[in-house]
């Protein structure tokens, strides 16, 4: 899980809870069911079995992989719709192509975020390279669906590309932790992804036995997801490990900490550690579309079914077939 490294001992530090700081408790630790999206490839659901109030401002999670696929093996997904949210999808290992209705497209690997507004209605394929899809090898990567306020739900459809360079990268107060901050704001550093819906993204990576403490916004909710290895969470030092989601509660500040030992193929723990402001309106969701009631969704269906998302380009981007 390469992603983003850094000598933690040049980087800026986050500082640790004060005697005035209030932790938050953990309110559930959840174990992600495992199934498949796409044409088959392999996925967690994160979110799945936690109650949309914990979850307000985000509809869902996938950890795709991890897997190492055998030459002909990886899988995308075809064209489809989406409207509504926003889409973003971070890739740690392996690497990913875009291309959608509304110009947007890049390539995405080791680190690297694309970040989709689908707004009003767009069309999009995500797929792995051919390059990748000949040779085989590792792919892993999220994707996380962020909600729209009803007042944004139809705004135009954007893309931000954002390499792994472009993430504001810090150490925890002793450094035993590097934190890869990819969008909102986290102890005055500013990760680079723009978000109409005001959230914090860090995937962290927390060496054996050190404890990572973290300043997190009061009013924003706090979402623990842990990509590999084991841990404990808060001061309750509830036991994690691979595919658990852990919700928190109320308070300004967070804790995690790694075992002593960790995975053979993972030295460290690596988490993802996310929050945002909640929406507080109703959701109503039909597959791609995620819309505020259900006659907004029958018109995002007629809308989709009479090409108003827009149309795939001729020499569009297709999944490559062996």
């Amino acid at each position: 899980m390469p992603a983003v490294t850094a000598d933690t001992l040049t980087l800026p530090r986050v500082p640790r809870a004060g005697l005035g700081d209030v932790e938050r408790p953990v309110l559930s630790v959840t174990t992600a069911p495992q199934g498949y999206e796409g044409e088959g490839f392999p996925v967690r659901r994160a979110f799945a079995g936690i109650a949309p109030r914990y979850l307000d401002p985000f509809i869902m999670m996938d950890q795709m992989g991890e897997v190492e696929y055998a030459p002909g093996e990886p899988k995308g997904t075809s064209w489809h719709p989406h409207r509504g949210f926003e889409t973003v999808t971070y890739i740690m290992d392996g690497a990913f192509q875009h291309q959608d209705s509304h110009g947007g497209g890049g390539f995405i690997s080791d680190g690297a975020t694309q970040w989709m507004t689908a707004g009003g209605g767009i069309l999009h394929i995500e797929t792995p390279p051919v390059e990748l899809v000949r040779s085989g090898g590792i792919f892993h990567g999220i994707q996380l669906w962020v909600n729209l306020p009803s007042s944004l739900k139809l705004v135009d459809p954007a893309y931000q590309n954002l390499e792994g360079r472009d993430v504001a990268l810090l150490a925890s107060d002793d450094g035993g932790s590097l934190l890869r901050v990819i969008a909102g704001n986290l102890a005055g550093h500013t990760g680079p992804g723009s978000t109409r819906t005001p959230i914090t993204l860090v995937h962290a990576s927390v060496s054996p036995g050190a404890t990572l403490s973290l300043p997190w916004q009061p009013d924003f909710n706090a979402l623990v997801y842990v990509l590999s290895g084991h841990g404990r969470i808060g001061t309750e030092a509830r036991p994690v490990s691979t595919g658990q989601t852990v919700v928190l509660g109320a308070g300004d500040h967070l804790t995690v900490r790694a075992a002593d030992v960790q995975e053979g193929r993972h030295p460290q723990l690596e988490v993802l550690i996310l929050g945002g402001e909640p929406i507080r309106e109703p959701v109503a969701q039909y597959g791609p579309f995620v819309m505020n009631t259900r006659a907004e969704l029958q018109q995002a269906v007629e809308d989709f079914q009479s090409g108003r998302f827009g149309q795939i380009p001729a020499g569009a981007l297709m999944p490559h077939t062996a």
